[in-house]
């Protein structure tokens, strides 16, 4: 069900110049499911000057800090950011703006809509970073790690492709290894005990993040690689 993952769509007013890259840039890039679903992704990114090699997609990307970093270091790269909340959505458009990026593509509605247009095999990697932790336990069905949306990574992510999750809310973390580990498609990649406490390569902290160190919170950071 559309919207069952997330809560409000927008808080604060826009700035004059969020509105204005939303207004202008982010037509450019967002993806319409009206559309056929294409055979290949790259297809999405004809106003890229290379063609990806691998396309990457991240869930509920806040203000798009992660996105946006990744984005700029890996030209090579196709990303594909989703985010319902008006507000970050603004943010990353007018960064990808700022950045002059071209290899990133936009959706802002329901992630899971987003997937089952997605083709099988289309992915090489699915970020899903401190998403919506909904503590209270007759929310948990909310969450965005489930039983269907990690059959839904399953089909869209290529063989060795990965699924990295983030989280400073034990319960998820905990939720999340189950949920992940039970539908067999996926092996844990994390060989030593402390592995799962540390940020992989090119991860940048957000504020968010912090806040939550300061807190006492531990982050948790794990990887789960597609079985062939």
């Amino acid at each position: 069900m559309a919207g069952n993952f997330f809560g409000r769509r927008k808080a604060k007013p826009l700035k004059g110049s969020q509105e204005e890259a939303l207004r202008t840039l982010y037509p450019e890039l967002k993806i319409d499911l009206a559309a056929p679903c294409p055979e290949s992704l790259e297809t999405l990114f004809s106003r890229h000057d290379r063609k990806p090699e691998a396309f990457v997609l991240e869930i509920g990307f806040g203000g798009g800090e992660h996105l946006v970093h990744r984005a700029s270091l890996h030209p090579e790269l196709g990303f594909v950011g989703c985010e319902p909340f008006v507000n970050g959505m603004a943010k990353a458009v007018s960064a990808i703006a700022e950045g002059k990026l071209t290899n990133i593509r936009l959706f802002g509605e329901d992630a899971t809509a987003l997937l089952d247009w997605l083709p099988d095999a289309a992915l090489s990697r699915i970020d899903l970073l401190y998403p919506d932790p909904w503590p209270k336990k007759r929310h948990w069905k909310r969450r965005f790690v489930n039983a269907g949306n990690v059959k839904r990574f399953h089909r869209v992510l290529r063989p060795g492709g990965e699924f990295r999750f983030a989280s400073d809310i034990e319960s998820y973390v905990n939720w999340t290894l189950r949920h992940v580990l039970d539908h067999g498609g996926f092996e844990w990649t994390a060989l030593h005990p402390d592995d799962w406490h540390q940020p992989w390569d090119e991860w940048i902290s957000t504020r968010y993040e912090q806040k939550a160190v300061r807190e006492g919170r531990t982050p948790a950071y794990f990887i789960f690689r597609r079985k062939a």
